[in-house]
């Protein structure tokens, strides 16, 4: 290598780190999502103070309503704010979403299933298929939320030890997988259920009938969970696995993994039969309910789509989580008695707890934007402007995507994005003929396709922590050389996949379309 090969191997690494420090830094001085929701209102306040003076309105397309901009911060816009803060969190779709969800989640994390469940998946693949295992297990996790990455991280680890390989690999396979598929899974997970609820908010700015179910972009979904577990485990095994950093395994002092710990004990085995039997007489008695001619369950003329079932899924699925977990832990002895669940619920509550303190603040903010007129104005004039430039619904929809994927890198939380963004992109994209399904769906790709590339992401550190047990040299660019181009990739994959689906036609889940 000449001098001046090696002066451009040392300056690329160095300029890769400089722009990730750069985001870095800007990323924490944005404040927390609680007070960026208050400064957005404030903001709020004083662009509808300014265009109420001015007058400015705007008709609604497809109707002869007119609506003009109203004053935040008069008289009637503060009183308004102070009379309707309660309703506008009680009301807030997400809320009850979450609470119900976890109450469930709750009963079957503490119980052990979940983990069981995932270690059943992983040990009974053939070791040459262990990428694939944990690629599809952390598919499966993000029904557990932010937990995921408690689990499958040293899950990981553990996995890729047992089978004779790096657990460092093992750990990074498994992070990517959680992070940067979060919004993949053949399971309807929590996030899918507060995603819906937020596009339906605002979809219903538009058109009050439509309703976005949680299964409305299940099709999607689940096919997506399979492909980018296939595209992480050919970028792995044929790519970043070959690099040393990767794959050398730990020495014999480092190494505090037994493989034997990823097995079922015997107990754990019956416990997973009998959580086998319940699910499938749930799976029977709720499809029987269903085939009843006029059941009460059934939406109008009998349709299944519209059925209290696929509206209020994530009630059936609190439910079956719950009885599966206690199921489990009775059988196992991790649950002793039915006085013990509503500890467990309650302590399940604890880690939404920010969550719920972020939807106040949000609940507060997406009302005012709907009050003021403003989030009409933005929609109906941005509309306008596609129209004007006349680009193709697909190409919109791909900057969507690519330009979610970068404001992922500093803003980390998901939620809080599509809090700000829906009541803008879903009421556009609706105007030019696109279904709010649509835009959710490009947005799910951006969402998580890069997050495990920043280290604005919370879990990017516990990755780099656990990383660091087994290679003590490990650093923020060890991640980083592993996650940016995998991340890189899935976007890729994920992206392709979607413009496929665009092509085609074909719906994205029950009662979920594109156009």
């Amino acid at each position: 290598m000449t001098q001046s090969q090696r002066s451009t191997a040392v300056t690329k690494p160095n300029v890769l780190f400089r722009a990730i420090g750069a985001i870095e830094r800007v990323g924490n001085k944005l404040p927390n999502p609680f007070w960026l929701f208050w400064i957005m209102t404030g903001v709020l306040g004083v662009a509808s103070l300014v265009l109420a003076k001015l007058g400015v309105t705007v008709t609604l397309p497809n109707s002869d309503k007119v609506v003009e901009v109203k004053n935040l911060l008069s008289l009637e816009g503060l009183n308004h704010a102070a009379e309707s803060a309660f309703d506008n969190f009680a009301e807030f779709p997400p809320v009850p979403l979450v609470v119900t969800m976890i109450l469930g989640v709750s009963i079957a994390e503490a119980s052990g299933l979940m983990t069981a469940l995932l270690r059943a998946t992983v040990i009974r693949m053939p070791a040459r298929w262990v990428t694939f295992a944990i690629a599809f297990a952390s598919m499966v996790s993000h029904v557990m939320g932010d937990s995921a990455y408690m689990v499958m991280i040293p899950l990981g680890a553990l996995a890729f030890r047992a089978v004779g390989r790096s657990p460092v690999l093992g750990i990074l396979v498994a992070f990517v997988s959680v992070s940067a598929a979060f919004n993949a899974s053949p399971l309807v997970t929590p996030s899918a259920a507060i995603r819906a609820s937020l596009t339906t908010a605002a979809a219903q700015t538009v058109d009050p009938a439509i309703v976005v179910t949680p299964l409305a972009t299940y099709f999607y979904a689940a096919v997506g969970s399979l492909v980018l577990s296939v595209v992480i485990t050919l970028m792995v095994e044929l790519v970043l696995a070959k690099r040393p950093a990767f794959s050398e395994l730990p020495s014999v002092e480092d190494d505090d993994l037994d493989g034997s710990d990823a097995r079922l004990t015997a107990r754990e085995r019956r416990g997973l039969r009998w959580v086998g039997v319940v699910f499938a007489g749930y799976a029977a008695l709720v499809a029987t309910l269903l085939l009843i001619p006029g059941s009460p369950l059934l939406g109008e003329g009998g349709s299944i789509v519209q059925s209290t079932v696929v509206l209020d899924v994530a009630v059936f699925v609190a439910l079956l989580l719950g009885m599966m977990g206690y199921v489990y832990g009775k059988v196992t002895g991790s649950i002793r008695s039915l006085g013990a669940l509503p500890k467990i619920m309650a302590e399940g509550m604890f880690p939404v707890a920010p969550v719920l303190v972020l939807f106040f603040a949000a609940a507060q903010f997406l009302a005012y934007f709907e009050w003021t007129g403003l989030g009409s104005v933005i929609t109906v004039e941005g509309a306008e402007l596609l129209n004007k430039l006349n680009a193709p619904d697909l190409v919109v929809l791909l900057v969507i995507i690519f330009g979610i994927a970068v404001l992922n890198l500093v803003i980390s939380s998901g939620t809080a994005m599509w809090s700000i963004l829906a009541p803008i992109l879903v009421p556009m994209m609706m105007y030019v003929g696109l279904r709010p399904e649509a835009t959710l769906s490009a947005f799910m790709i951006g969402d998580s396709s890069t997050g495990p590339v920043t280290p604005m992401n919370a879990f990017f550190i516990l990755a780099l922590s656990y990383v660091q047990k087994y290679k003590k040299d490990a650093g923020i660019g060890t991640v980083m050389s592993f996650a940016i181009p995998l991340s890189f990739v899935i976007l890729l994959a994920w992206t392709a996949l979607f413009v496929t689906w665009y092509l085609l036609g074909v719906p994205l889940g029950p009662g979920g379309y594109l156009y």
